[in-house]
Formats: C-alpha cells, sequence, structure tokens
C-alpha cells in the first residue's frame, strides 16, 4: 500500500468542490427508484418525465444525506443510446457529476489536453435560477458531467419537479444514516488501470492518493491492483482497478466480462453511525457479503497489539460482519452489499471513517474470499487459460 502527499500544483481556477450527482441508466426508472428509497434508505428528491415535458427520457431523482442519485430511463422505442447501453451493460451507472467552480475553464484546459468533450458548456435555468453544465468522456461508456450553480436555490435543477407520488411506507422504515459518498470506484480490463488513472491526471489534474498492488492484495485464487485518483482538495476521491492475473477469474474480471468492459463497479457512502445503518439497512431487506468467522478471530489478536484502539463493540461488528482496517492513527469499518441487479456487476459500500483515509487494504484478502465464495455459487470462480480467459470447471 503507497500513500501519496503530492498534490501537485494547485489550479489556478476550476476547482472541483465535491460529487454532486451519480446518474444510472435502467430499464425501468420508477421501480429502481423505489428499490432504493425501501431497501436503501433514500427519500425521492425530484422527478422528470412526460408530465413535465420532457418526451425521450424519464428520470427519478432520490436523496439521501448530501448523496443524490438519478434513475434514467428511456420512453420510447428506438432510443438507440440508451438501448445499446443497456444491452450490453445492463443496468449500471452512466455518469458520475461534479459540482465545480468555472466550468468553462475546466473544459477549455480538458480539451486543450485532448480529453473527449461530449458537450460543450451549456446552460439551464428555470424560476430558481442558472445552471451550466458540460459532459466529459472518461473510461469506457462512463461520463462526467460538471455542474456549476449559477445563484440556483431550487431543490436540485431545472427541468425538474417535485416528486408526483410520496410512498407512505417510507416514513415508517428507520432511518439508515448514510451521509455522502466517499469514493466511486471504476474497473477497468487487465493493463488499462494506469491508462485510466493518467486521464484524471492529464485533464483533470487530479493526482494520486493512494494505490495498490497484486503482491498486497490476493487470495490463493486471485488478485488486483487499484490506484485512486483525487481532486486537488481531495474532496473527490475515484479509485481505479484492474485484475491481475491468479490461478481463477477475480471479480474484477468477472465484473468487466458481464459489464462488457470498463465502468462503475462500486459507490461507498460514508455514515457517521455504521451499527445503526448496517442494522436498519438489514432490516430493510438489503443483502451483504458475509466475511468468515476467522477473520473476527484474527482481528481480536491483531488489536490486542494496535496501537490505536477500536470503540466499536468487536462481538457487535462481528454480527453484522462489518469489516475493520487500521493503523497507528485511526481506523474504518465497511461492508459491501452483493450485486444490486441480477448481473454481478454494480454493488454498494458502507464505510465509517475514524482517523483513517486508507482504502481497506488490510480487508481486501477477507473481501476477496466473500467475493470467490459468491462467484463460485454464480459459477463464475473459474480457472484462466494461459490468455487470462476463464475455463469454465
Amino acid at each position: 500500500m503507497t500513500t501519496y502527499t503530492d498534490r501537485g500544483e494547485k489550479p489556478p481556477r476550476g476547482r472541483f468542490l465535491h460529487f454532486h450527482s451519480i446518474t444510472f441508466w435502467v430499464g425501468n426508472a420508477k421501480q429502481a427508484a423505489s428499490f432504493y428509497c425501501n431497501k436503501m434508505g433514500f427519500s425521492p428528491l425530484a422527478y422528470r418525465g412526460l408530465e413535465t415535458g420532457s418526451r425521450e427520457v424519464a428520470s427519478h431523482v432520490v436523496k439521501q444525506g448530501k448523496i443524490i442519485f438519478i434513475f434514467s430511463s428511456p420512453l420510447n422505442p428506438g432510443n438507440k443510446e440508451m438501448g445499446d447501453h443497456l444491452v450490453k451493460h445492463g443496468d449500471g451507472v452512466k455518469d458520475i457529476s461534479f459540482e465545480v467552480e468555472d466550468c468553462d475553464y475546466i473544459v477549455q484546459k480538458a480539451r486543450e489536453r485532448g480529453a473527449v468533450i461530449v458537450k460543450e458548456p451549456w446552460i439551464e435555468q428555470d424560476k430558481f435560477g442558472r445552471v451550466k453544465f458540460a459532459i466529459l468522456q472518461t473510461y469506457g461508456d462512463t461520463t462526467h458531467t460538471l455542474v456549476e450553480k449559477l445563484n440556483y436555490t431550487g431543490p436540485f435543477l431545472p427541468g425538474f419537479e417535485t416528486p408526483r407520488f410520496l410512498d407512505p411506507l417510507l416514513p415508517k422504515l428507520p432511518d439508515c444514516k448514510l451521509a455522502m459518498i466517499d469514493h466511486v470506484v471504476g474497473n477497468q480490463p487487465d493493463q488499462e488501470m494506469v491508462t485510466a488513472a493518467e486521464w484524471y491526471k492529464k485533464n483533470l489534474l487530479f493526482h494520486r492518493f493512494w494505490s495498490v498492488d497484486d503482491k498486497q492484495v490476493h487470495t490463493e485464487f486471485s488478485s488486483l491492483r487499484s490506484i485512486v485518483m483525487a481532486n486537488y482538495e481531495e474532496t473527490i476521491k475515484m479509485p481505479i482497478n484492474e485484475p491481475a492475473m491468479g490461478r481463477k477469474k477475480s471479480q474484477i474480471q468477472e465484473y468487466v466480462d458481464y459489464y462488457g468492459g470498463a465502468g462503475v463497479q462500486h459507490i461507498a457512502m460514508s455514515t457517521p453511525d455504521i451499527i445503526s445503518a448496517i442494522t436498519h439497512l438489514k432490516a430493510r431487506g438489503m443483502e451483504f457479503l458475509s466475511a468468515p468467522a476467522t477473520y473476527y478471530k484474527q482481528l481480536r489478536e491483531g488489536l490486542k497489539a494496535a496501537k490505536m484502539q477500536v470503540k466499536e463493540n468487536i462481538d457487535k461488528l462481528e454480527e453484522l460482519k462489518i469489516l475493520v482496517d487500521y493503523d497507528e492513527k485511526g481506523y474504518l469499518l465497511q461492508i459491501f452489499t452483493k450485486p444490486v441487479q441480477d448481473r454481478p456487476t454494480v454493488f454498494l459500500e458502507v464505510i465509517q471513517r475514524h482517523n483513517h483515509q486508507g482504502f481497506g487494504a488490510g480487508n481486501f484478502n477477507a473481501l476477496f474470499k466473500a467475493f470467490e465464495e459468491e462467484q463460485s455459487v454464480r459459477g463464475n470462480l473459474t480457472d484462466l487459460a494461459p490468455n487470462g480467459v476463464g475455463i469454465a470447471m
């Protein structure tokens, strides 16, 4: 594991503030939004569709804390762009948007450095004010929308209205306490991680924040490499993963195979109280990966010699299957859902940090073993041929 302290030169203009929202392209936006509200504790925030004058795409927006997810579906037959995306990738993340200052400057500099500008800056407005947008192409079919609010005071964005229906069940369900997006992970095919990470450095002036290689993260069967890129203020963190050669197909390769290339693997959401959050999420019916009992036996032994103390009750963490990673300065608590659609692609993470800015490297082996158990159930923990292609057992 390597942590980097060099942020590079501070950009003179064009500050990246934070994650704005994540847009999923899905087969049925209404039902997807309902799933995240009922299972994950989100609340309806905004809507755009036929009733609001949007004739091509319906979008349901949900929010929890500062986390905003947008679920969009095509309304008409023949929407080739969205249709092709859904056939190739299944339900998945199309866009990761950042709230920024000086959108024009960021786009200008990205263009000069060779970035693909999907859509040049444009302005939308309503009674609440104006917002400037632009769209850049990043890895795979994924995009980044830049959002610059020009004194905008509305609840979401121009073109959206308040939800047309509020589920009466939602207020009766337990609060899940998810606060903000911690990081968004992108999986790449083998040997494409560095290229993807360098894109952020070259075009957005992000810097390396953290990395780990396959010597540190591996099991008997599979391994990965990862580089985390961050903006200058380190309010946005974008881990980039790739599979490393092992005896069997890694869960990174499984993702790439089922997603049809590079894309967002998971979204990590922070919480100030992970025990309450996971207790309530499990009560709502969310499914999580499960660490073996041996993990907690080893954890207890390791913590005896640790220079820091975990405040939470270890028995309770074991009961909920929450993982712990730590160093001499602090620790983090984390847990991962099972895939949130039928394809074994996108999943979610819940994380709580206690003076620890890592990404759970100490848990990667336990996590990979949990993934491998699920892969085996799916029939996807296969041997690899010399060219890296899986061979079914």
